[in-house]
């Protein structure tokens, strides 16, 4: 990993830097799970350089009560839904485990209309024995991209790579123990957020999700 201080014109061209980066890996079994929405422009990029299966990958925040912008966890679709949860901001909190249990619920219903609408079905990609690659635009705490690693490991991946554009060395470090590699291009100190590593930080709809989706199957059939 290294730092540079310059941001991204948008999500294209940290995809394309970032496919430059993982070009060693062009011939491996190596799957792409993109976290949408602006990760799987991100993904689509290194899938279509290096010849790579793409799918997505859909890890929700649980939100604290009454504080919809501060997460007390995560949780992930598939690998049993195991959830990852930041106990010292729970208790402090005083949250219930009710409260949790309520919440945990919501997102995945969340998380299964989503893979519906991105997908067709809620079933896991193939990815036993497997390279696979969690793709986003960007970290900032590293919560739902713990609860997608512990996800993709209880669905056997052989190994894990974490590789996103941006990302603050503290969550990095975080993250470690999760994926059994990082490549991130960008490891600011001063974070700030992840839009600030970006130019052009449109937000994605859904429909360009669906289309980048269905344009890498059609790649993967010829």
């Amino acid at each position: 990993m290294h730092r540079q201080a310059e941001p991204y014109f948008n999500r294209r061209q940290a995809g394309e830097e970032l496919a430059r980066a993982l070009e060693s890996y062009k011939d491996s079994d190596c799957i792409v799970l993109a976290i949408p929405r602006g990760g799987v422009v991100v993904a689509s990029e290194i899938a279509d350089r290096l010849g790579f299966d793409l799918d997505v990958i859909v890890p929700r925040k649980l939100r604290a009560p009454m504080q919809p912008e501060l997460a007390i966890g995560a949780v992930a679709s598939w690998g049993d839904h195991e959830r990852m949860l930041d106990e010292r901001t729970i208790r402090l909190l005083g949250v219930s485990q009710e409260y949790v249990d309520r919440e945990a619920e919501t997102q995945l219903t969340e998380i299964n209309r989503r893979l519906l609408a991105y997908r067709g079905t809620t079933e896991p990609p193939s990815v036993a024995g497997r390279v696979a690659m969690l793709v986003d635009d960007g970290i900032a705490t590293g919560y739902t991209m713990r609860a997608a690693a512990i996800a993709v490991r209880n669905l056997a991946a052989q190994h894990i790579i974490l590789a996103v554009p941006v990302a603050p060395p503290d969550s990095l470090e975080s993250l470690q123990p999760y994926v059994d590699e990082i490549v991130c291009l960008k490891t600011p100190t001063s974070f700030i957020a992840v839009g600030y590593w970006y130019r052009d930080f449109e937000q994605v709809s859904d429909d360009e999700v669906i289309n980048l989706l269905h344009k890498a199957r059609e790649r993967e059939l010829e």
